[in-house]
């Protein structure tokens, strides 16, 4: 989703008055209802900034990534609540209504976090945090990417890219297949958000399938894309940008392969180098 902006466009010692395509950002409060002791409450989970659209792919993503759910049959429904507010009358208030409150830290849920486009949960720091939910590490023979495939991933992303073509100003996730076929992109101005509409939308549509399919992403890998990652059991990320410390550390102890700076020609590998088929 974009609009147009008038930009002075500075090239060759000239400039040029132009209309460019800019990427909306805009907030999302996402809620949660459920009951406890027989009756109804509602409870703010977070407030994100997105890039409207695939808003219900993207609720589902967090829900499930942040392990409040196990399986999407925990929700009964999901609506965008409100008016249409704003300069682009959007709806900015999405509730998520579950059955089962078996995975529910209602003390972790009072603790409303505010995200921005470009950080995700800010303050997610310890290896730790993950382990309460997720017990086993990755299983090693599962999938087996060639390097050829590997470093065509930047471009089988960015070919899948619409928003970005428009605007350049937006991140994108992509869930491929062994043999580099894009199985579905997402786009957000927000790199986590990318990734949770990349998940939900793959889990609603029963297309996730990580013993053969990897998860690319735009921009630098950080802690809490290889957290969303793992809670999704991919055992490949691969990015075009550098990974964080704590990324790697955190691919190291779940035994998932982490790729960064991958190129037409070269990248690094972080972690667990037996997932990608080197040709001698």
């Amino acid at each position: 989703m974009d609009i147009k902006y008038n930009v002075s466009k500075y090239k060759s010692s000239k400039i040029q008055e132009i209309k460019d395509s800019i990427s909306i950002e805009e907030p999302l409060e996402m809620r949660l209802r459920f009951k406890k002791q027989d009756k109804w409450e509602i409870q703010n989970i977070s407030i994100t900034m997105r890039t409207p659209g695939n808003d219900e792919d993207l609720i589902r993503g967090f829900l499930f990534n942040e392990g409040i759910i196990e399986n999407l049959n925990e929700i009964d429904s999901i609506e965008q609540k409100g008016d249409d507010v704003g300069d682009y009358n959007i709806k900015n208030t999405i509730e998520a209504t579950i059955n089962s409150t078996k995975n529910l830290d209602i003390g972790k849920l009072k603790r409303n976090f505010l995200t921005n486009s470009s950080c995700g949960v800010c303050g997610k720091t310890s290896l730790d945090s993950i382990e309460v939910i997720k017990k086993d590490k990755l299983d090693l023979s599962f999938p087996s990417i060639k390097e050829e495939i590997v470093m065509k991933s930047p471009e089988l992303l960015i070919n899948k890219q619409s928003e970005f073509a428009k605007t350049g100003g937006i991140h994108a996730s992509a869930l491929i297949e062994e043999n580099g076929e894009v199985v579905a992109t997402r786009e957000d101005v927000g790199r986590h958000n990318a990734l949770d509409k990349l998940i939900g939308h793959a889990l609603n549509n029963k297309i996730l399938n990580p013993k053969k399919q990897f998860i690319a992403c735009s921009g630098r890998l950080n802690f809490e894309l290889v957290q969303k990652g793992l809670m999704a059991n991919i055992g490949l990320m691969a990015g075009v940008g550098a990974p964080t410390s704590l990324a790697i550390d955190l691919a190291k102890r779940f035994d998932m392969t982490l790729l960064g700076f991958v190129k037409e020609e070269s990248f690094n590998i972080y972690s667990n180098i037996k997932r990608v088929i080197i040709k001698n």
